[in-house]
């Protein structure tokens, strides 16, 4: 099966997977990647590449060329992923003989531990955007929810009216793949979006919107953040996942179980959940160490 051909099978199998189109556009850009390279290594051009002539030792090959170039082990591990579920799929259908990818072990990743904000931060925050103007309210609502109700700056900006539950508290997230899940508001952000809605003069579905009433981007979100950042003058670069992370790990501080967390963060596997865990161990260190007088 000529390379093109198994692209664009595999992209129509990824759309009835539901998967998003950023991740079927960022699978396409690294198998393209890797197909070109081996190409390459058999003298011809992916046009003409038959997918069943790709074996291993092209594949470490590859994996040895990202090395070379210094690249992250999170990269590598990322395309690797890419090309797994690739000839996991090609082989399935029958349309290989052999999977090159299949032995191939994947790079250890360093763990980093995700940043988040403390209490008396999280508070300047939640407390300094001007609340004259619409869209005042709008960045006050924007911080209510990615912190007061975990949401993925994805998920945010994909919010529409008709999801938000008033009277209930509640609001319906499409989450990755989109899957929908039901989250909790909080009472401050109820009260915001309120306010906010009063000031809406346009019929667009949309809860959040730019100058334009258009829908606002992730992108346009980060910008928002920073300009609140500077006017809570908190001394953090704060990015959208950082004040997901802050819910997370105000929720366990607080007493909350892992598998509730889990599913109001919307997470597949309880391990991605598990993180948190490490995040409220390192505080306590953190105050025994500065508290305790043998610490010291």
């Amino acid at each position: 099966m000529l390379a093109d051909h198994a692209l664009d099978s595999f992209s129509d199998y990824l759309k009835t997977k539901n998967s998003s189109e950023l991740t079927i556009s960022s699978y396409q850009s690294d198998l393209l990647q890797f197909l070109e390279f081996a190409a390459g290594e058999l003298g011809t051009d992916v046009e003409n590449l038959d997918v069943n002539a790709v074996d291993k030792y092209i594949v470490r090959s590859f994996i040895g060329r990202m090395s070379e170039r210094r690249l992250k082990r999170k990269s590598i591990a990322r395309k690797l992923a890419a090309m797994r579920s690739f000839y996991r799929y090609l082989s399935r259908e029958g349309h290989i003989g052999q999977n090159p990818v299949q032995n191939i072990t994947t790079p250890k990743i360093e763990k980093h531990l995700p940043r988040f904000l403390f209490q008396e931060h999280m508070e300047k925050l939640l407390t300094a955007a001007q609340l004259d103007s619409r869209f005042g309210c709008r960045d006050q609502l924007i911080v209510e929810l990615l912190y007061g109700s975990g949401l993925r700056v994805s998920e945010l900006v994909s919010l529409n009216i008709m999801d938000v539950a008033i009277g209930d508290c509640l609001i319906k997230v499409r989450g990755k793949g989109k899957k929908e899940r039901i989250v909790p508001l909080t009472e401050p952000a109820v009260a915001i979006l309120r306010q906010y809605l009063s000031q809406r003069r346009d019929q667009e579905e949309a809860l959040i919107l730019n100058y334009q009433n258009t829908r606002l981007t992730a992108r346009s979100v980060r910008r928002v953040l920073e300009k609140i950042e500077k006017e809570a003058k908190v001394n953090q670069h704060i990015h959208p996942h950082m004040l997901r992370h802050t819910f997370a790990t105000h929720l366990l501080e607080g007493g909350a179980d892992l598998r509730s967390v889990q599913e109001l963060l919307g997470h597949k596997k309880l391990s991605s959940t598990q993180i948190y865990t490490h995040l409220t161990r390192e505080k306590l260190r953190s105050v025994y160490r500065s508290a305790h007088p043998r610490a010291k």
